[in-house]
């Protein structure tokens, strides 16, 4: 059977001939307007794209013979993964492709800030002579701390000691025994930002990563600290990084990504400033970076049509399961009480166990236990998570993973709960449907209340006593911190309370800190259930 494989978008020559010598026919479509897409896409049999082209619900209808969609790098947010599952399609990524061309990447801009080659090369080229100017530091003997240790920021470690530096690693999904298995001392973020010399970021963009370079934490740090930034724009902020750089705090910065791309004109300053190498999100700009993403998602099309195994599914159990309504829902409460607990949980984590409730639950314990593992470790993983790696990168980063069918003492018909082992102790949060197939939290740490799976929400445990809603509430309001709802869980009155604020927008580091200080009030955190 010959199949026939629509390519929408510009790709490496590698794709065709692939496709060519497995007797496919490749059709080259980047020239293609919307309406040709609309109107040819029902005559192919697998579709492949990097980024240029945003696959739709619409045009998976359309492409009725269509069996698997692979995209050729990383991130899938262009393809309509619901879409797709639904109708059975195989949707298929390239993971590991530009792991090392970032990490390389990296390492160039930390080797042209420290020794201000930019500058000096500018120099020279308008004829100047100026070696004063241009005094550089070395790399070898300063402290490297490396926040997130997924597939790059390994790398980026493993190159960092070949120059002799010492490298400290922050990723609250490792363990210390994982981390020493390569080479790294695991330290907490607060640690990095102390000891670090020269600190690069390699992390998903999650409120806990948002604006992890603010004022406070550039103020903690070394003196003359170098920043690094090639994982994604916003964990800067780009303020507060220019702040640094003025007031000499920060002695260096090197940034590929940025809040907002391309840069603002607002940005302007931070871009113009002399000890700033910036470049154009190109980190994993390299040919040998699109020939393997391009090599590897094709390998793997052609294995899914042939009906060999395929090894970067990113639906591959949902798609097994995509026809039964009845655990859908609780797919997405699993993952999304896995988020939840991985943003909240205090500690770095040793083990999980997902414990099903009632009949549904029980039935599908074993695809529960992946979706809140999923969820769990997209709250932090460096790289990119589903439900078919999940458990890998789990056992990776040694974590201990059970599943378990309990009887609850509970009013609830069905509960989905998750039981976290921490450096800081045991921590746990349940979830379950309402009649209209509604997930919502029913318990946190053995706190009765009720929140939706959506939206922002601020936490914080509290002495049970007159007066601490209204004092936060004040504070909310004089840092113009808009408040939606709220929801009170307590065990014994006169003892102490979690309290859950829905809030609009993020909130601020420094008004945070400000809740944390008011007397009564710990363990305060924001928590985001983002679409």
């Amino acid at each position: 059977m010959s199949y026939r494989v629509l390519l929408t978008d510009s790709l490496h020559p590698v794709c065709y001939e692939l496709l060519e010598a497995a007797g496919m026919e490749a059709v080259d479509a980047s020239k293609w307007d919307d309406e040709r897409i609309t109107n040819e896409c029902d005559g192919f049999d697998a579709w492949i794209v990097r980024s240029g082209t945003t696959i739709t619900a619409d045009w998976i209808e359309q492409a009725t013979k269509l069996k698997v969609v692979g995209r050729a790098g990383v991130g899938v947010d262009n393809v309509n993964l619901e879409a797709a599952t639904k109708r059975g399609i195989l949707v298929l990524n390239a993971p590991a492709g530009n792991t090392l061309s970032t990490a390389e990447h990296t390492m160039a801009l930390m080797m042209s800030v420290v020794r201000n080659v930019p500058g000096a090369v500018a120099s020279m080229k308008e004829g100047a002579w100026n070696r004063k100017a241009f005094m550089g530091t070395e790399l070898f003997g300063k402290t490297l701390g490396v926040v997130g240790l997924g597939k790059i920021g390994k790398e980026v470690a493993s190159r960092a000691a070949a120059f002799g530096m010492d490298v400290i690693g922050s990723d609250p999904m490792m363990t210390s025994e994982a981390a020493e298995r390569i080479g790294i001392e695991l330290v907490d973020v607060d640690t990095i930002f102390e000891r670090a010399d020269v600190i690069t970021f390699h992390t998903p963009l999650v409120a806990s990563t948002r604006d992890l370079i603010n004022d406070q934490t550039v103020a903690r740090c070394k003196k003359g600290v170098f920043i690094l930034n090639c994982a994604r724009g916003g964990i800067v902020d780009e303020g507060a990084l220019l702040r640094g750089l003025e007031s000499g705090q920060v002695g260096g910065a090197g940034m590929d990504v940025y809040s907002s791309e391309p840069p603002p004109n607002s940005l302007r300053p931070l871009i113009d400033h002399p000890a700033v190498v910036c470049t154009p999100h190109i980190a994993a700009s390299t040919e040998e970076a699109q020939e393997k993403v391009a090599r590897q998602v094709t390998d793997q099309v052609i294995r899914a049509l042939t009906s060999e195994p395929v090894l970067t599914a990113v639906n591959a159990m949902a798609v097994r399961l995509a026809a039964k309504s009845e655990v859908k829902p609780y797919l997405s409460l699993a993952e999304h009480l896995g988020s939840a607990t991985g943003q909240l949980a205090p500690g770095r984590c040793s083990s999980i166990k997902v414990r099903c409730h009632g009949e549904v639950p029980r039935k599908y314990m074993d695809v529960i236990q992946v979706a809140a593992l999923k969820g769990y470790l997209q709250s932090g993983w460096s790289d990119p998570v589903n439900l078919v790696n999940a458990p890998v990168i789990a056992e990776e980063a040694g974590i201990a993973v059970d599943v378990e069918t309990f009887h609850a003492e509970t009013s609830h018909t069905n509960l989905v709960e998750l039981q976290l082992q921490t450096e800081a102790g045991a921590f746990t949060m349940a979830g379950t449907l309402f009649g209209d197939r509604e997930g919502r939290v029913v318990s946190i740490d053995g706190y009765a209340l009720e929140l939706p799976l959506h939206g922002r929400m601020l936490l914080y445990r509290n002495q049970d006593r007159p007066g601490m809603l209204a004092a936060v509430g004040s504070l909310l309001a004089e840092k113009s911190v808009n408040i939606g709802s709220m929801a009170l869980g307590r065990n014994e009155p006169g003892s102490e309370a979690l309290t859950v604020i829905a809030v609009d927008e993020p909130i601020p580091a420094d008004t945070l800190e400000a809740v944390s200080n008011l007397d009564g009030v710990h363990r305060v955190s924001m928590l985001e259930f983002m679409p």
